[in-house]
């Protein structure tokens, strides 16, 4: 299986950019209510992850507490819990199953390295679910 077919594009996903300010991330993951987003550099290439948990634990860490003060912080400034690991378009279905196992989605990159967009667990999860079904049917 091709992991194209289970690919969210670019361009329909939100991400941020490793310039942004931690508000402007807080912003964007509260508009989309996604819990972690992808971070891309200017050039369009992956650079990491960053979570609600990571946010909040800096700003924690920090003793930010105004939403005013996160204006001044890049989001490069906050410590990450650990970055999701990307794959390549050439991905076997199992490699992208195991990185699925640890990762909410999982990045895909091209073969420049530019991110292209990301698989979810959830579609894969939906895909060997279906593929279960119609083994049993085949009984």
């Amino acid at each position: 299986m091709n992991i194209l077919f289970f690919l969210h594009p670019k361009a329909e996903l939100a991400f941020i950019y490793d310039y942004h300010t931690v508000r402007q991330a807080m912003e964007i993951m509260e508009h989309y209510k996604y819990s972690c987003v992808p971070i891309l550099n200017r050039a369009g290439k992956y650079v990491g992850t960053i979570t609600e948990g990571d946010l909040l634990w800096d700003l924690k860490e920090k003793g930010i507490l105004n939403i005013k003060q996160a204006e001044n912080l890049s989001i490069m400034k906050v410590e990450r819990r650990c970055d999701y690991l990307p794959v390549s378009i050439e991905c076997d279905m199992e490699d992208l199953v195991k990185r699925a196992m640890e990762q909410n989605f999982v990045p895909v990159e091209d073969d420049q390295h530019f991110f292209i967009g990301i698989v979810t667990r959830r579609d894969i999860i939906g895909y060997l679910s279906d593929k279960i079904k119609g083994c049993k049917k085949n009984d």
